[in-house]
């Protein structure tokens, strides 16, 4: 039963670090793109496409690293991260802008949130079994 419990603390410690990868590199391309925004010529209609593209690759990058370690589960442990940095995104940009509302792109972030999170989870466990 204990190794139960260590391996469960293991799994919820490296799901954190993954969120926190996820996070860290959303943050570093965001900063990049409104950058290029600020000082170029490019066309504001890339604006979401792009954060779609960022979230994404971010939700990917954390969750197959963070399943590299895990070694088991991927398709859960990935799903979870996505799913769980699509309601933290949400609920801090509703928090600053002061209202929630479920779009078409919000279904479309939250979908590919966690079809990215599925596939880094895959990536991540079979790196790990090689």
């Amino acid at each position: 039963m204990e190794n139960s419990d260590n391996m469960s603390h293991k799994s919820f410690v490296n799901i954190l670090k993954g969120l926190g990868i996820a996070f860290i590199i959303t943050f570093i391309f965001l900063l990049i793109l409104s950058i290029v925004l600020t000082y170029t010529n490019v066309l504001e209609n890339i604006i979401n496409p792009t954060i779609i593209i960022i979230t994404a690759l971010s939700i990917l990058i954390g969750s197959s690293i963070s399943n590299i370690k895990i070694k088991k589960n991927g398709l859960i442990n990935g799903g979870i991260i996505g799913g769980v940095y699509i309601i933290l995104l949400y609920l801090f940009s509703s928090i600053f802008s002061m209202q929630f509302a479920l779009t078409m792109q919000s279904v479309i972030m939250i979908i590919t949130g966690i079809v990215f999170g599925i596939l880094g989870g895959i990536i991540g466990v079979n790196i790990s079994s090689k």
